[in-house]
């Protein structure tokens, strides 16, 4: 799990934060024993913990946060530290093999499948991508680096990115090469296009 070197100005208040869990199980349809909400649970507590001003009281609560991220990582196989910033309606699909750096972040309506990985390029460079909203990571996708995605974008499954993707535009194949979407090669017929299923994991 990465952390940040200094005090991150993202505490949630404890009205917040069960807002945010009322919202993030609304985006489960409900279901509690959907890994991908047991994963938000985790990680909307490590936050809240953060508006605790006093170490005294703010250690023991990292201590807990520390374990149950260790718990929930090893029941689902995904990571997402509490100093990721996520938008709303933040869905991870399916779970397994996830790995989300700390410090990327995402915009409204993001949504990830399993073998996703977005993180850094090399470890010299502490920089992980940024993404707009409404962005679709297809299943197995690797999303490495100082770059950013834009809104409405589609990222293909397996797709490598390695670079920038503007907004309303779809990134495909290793490395990933980008069409828009308005060009004639888009094919926007399904609802869940082959290129971003890939192998789907139950939840």
């Amino acid at each position: 799990m990465e952390t940040m070197s200094q005090p991150l100005p993202l505490s949630e208040s404890r009205g917040k934060v069960f807002c945010n869990i009322r919202n993030d199980l609304k985006v489960y349809s409900g279901d509690w024993s959907c890994q991908g909400f047991w994963v938000m649970l985790v990680y909307r507590f490590g936050r809240w913990r953060y508006g605790f001003k006093l170490a005294i009281a703010r250690k023991p609560l990292s201590l807990l946060y520390k374990i149950l991220y260790k718990v929930v990582q090893i029941f689902t196989g995904i990571e997402l530290p509490c100093e990721v910033e996520v938008g709303h309606n933040f869905r991870i699909d399916h779970f397994g093999d996830i790995i989300i750096s700390g410090f990327a972040s995402f915009g409204d309506n993001c949504i990830i499948r399993n073998g996703v990985t977005i993180g850094l390029k090399n470890l010299e460079e502490k920089t992980a991508p940024i993404f707009g909203s409404n962005v679709n990571i297809g299943a197995g996708a690797k999303i490495l680096g100082a770059i950013t995605i834009g809104d409405n974008v589609d990222i293909g499954a397996n797709a490598v990115v390695l670079q920038d993707v503007p907004s309303d535009s779809l990134a495909v194949g290793v490395p990933a090469r980008i069409i828009l979407k308005k060009s004639k090669k888009y094919d926007n017929s399904k609802s869940i296009p082959s290129y971003l299923a890939g192998p789907a994991t139950k939840n």
